[in-house]
């Protein structure tokens, strides 16, 4: 579910909301190591934030990136989408609106959404782009989990990310991408102890 992209430079910093602070945190670190400009947060209320969050997921992350000395100024909010396809095209528009047309691209996400966030990217960004790399804070999988987040509600919302890889091509959401048979009978495997709890 991660794909490993080396860090370029870039125009912007795109980070789409999740319920991982961490993402906000590193992020932040990006932008004030240089990578880019221009740091924008996109999320609304999702799913595994509502209730958990005083505000949506980009003022939330926005919040945690002004207290670690990113200035205010190179921020942009989008705080309306709920989903990861709403990300993008929110984002967009907003962009727009502003006059902003980037090319390059560092999206920024939780570990084991990079795939998703890359396909769902390349699919439903409407203009054209020279450079999209995906990356999210590094850490071991057994070391992710903390109070906040869970073993069994992050293995569940992998096992979904993993079945919108597989089945959103069709509906024209994602770009395809080839899933391993190995992953596959993994996945079932997984669904079938998962979906007893």
């Amino acid at each position: 579910m991660q794909l490993g992209h080396k860090l370029e430079k870039a125009d912007c910093i795109f980070v789409l909301g999740s319920n991982d602070p961490r993402v906000a945190e590193y992020a932040a670190e990006l932008y004030l190591q240089g990578w880019a400009k221009t740091l924008i947060f996109s999320g609304g209320v999702g799913r595994l934030t509502e209730g958990v969050f005083e505000q949506t997921e980009a003022d939330t992350f926005a919040a945690i990136a002004r207290d670690a000395g990113v200035p205010s100024d190179a921020i942009i909010v989008e705080n309306k989408a709920t989903n990861t396809g709403e990300n993008v095209r929110f984002t967009h528009q907003l962009l727009t609106g502003h006059g902003l047309r980037p090319k390059r691209f560092i999206l920024v996400q939780k570990p084991y959404m990079e795939r998703r966030t890359y396909a769902t990217f390349a699919k439903q960004w409407p203009d054209a782009y020279d450079h999209v790399i995906v990356t999210s804070p590094r850490s071991r999988f057994c070391d992710y989990f903390n109070d906040e987040i869970d073993l069994t509600t992050t293995v569940i919302a992998m096992l979904g990310d993993l079945e919108r890889i597989k089945d959103y091509p069709k509906l024209g959401f994602q770009i395809e991408q080839p899933v391993p048979s190995s992953v596959d009978a993994s996945l079932i495997a997984l669904k079938t102890i998962f979906d007893q709890q």
